[in-house]
């Protein structure tokens, strides 16, 4: 979806809305999936100074938590608001995506915006303790390899570096 922005600045009196849904599943995603289509509205109001853009969606996301790898689903919702003045459209640092032709890329925006929305790392919970570097099962679900607050057995393939530190 491209919206054009020049012309709206310049002709348009009327708020702008519109509902979207982009399948980005295709789309390039560190570490986590977009399952379904990602659904929202775009509008644009006129202000005494240019335009006010507001952005809401819900991405749904799925991945594997970093630490114990158990799935993870998890619904992101994004709600922004650009104001956007004639001057900044020339701008070459402009922060909204505009393609080619000058035109608002909306689902280039809607990327941009679930990219910063989903943490790097997701957990299946906050208190996720992983997997056991003994067996290799999730310490949550009742691994006894290790008493709490006993460390870690050594490596062995480390114990090089022991010998070089002596």
């Amino acid at each position: 979806m491209r919206f054009d922005l020049n012309k709206f600045l310049s002709a348009a009196k009327n708020p702008h809305t519109a509902s979207f849904s982009f399948d980005l599943s295709g789309r390039d995603w560190p570490g986590y999936q977009l399952p379904a289509p990602v659904a929202g509205i775009f509008s644009v109001t006129r202000t005494a100074e240019g335009a006010e853009v507001a952005l809401q969606a819900d991405a749904a996301v799925e991945a594997e938590c970093a630490r114990c790898l158990a799935p993870v689903h998890e619904t992101y919702h994004i709600a922004q608001q650009y104001t956007v003045r004639p001057r900044d459209l020339e701008d070459p640092d402009f922060e909204l995506p505009l393609d080619e032709e000058g035109l608002l890329d909306v689902e280039e925006l809607v990327y941009q915006e679930i990219i910063l929305a989903v943490p790097r790392v997701l957990l299946c919970s906050p208190d996720c303790l992983g997997l056991c570097p003994i067996c290799g099962k999730r310490k949550a679900a009742g691994c006894t390899c290790q008493p709490a607050g006993e460390a870690a057995p050594a490596d062995a393939r480390l114990s090089i570096l022991k010998q070089l530190l002596s």
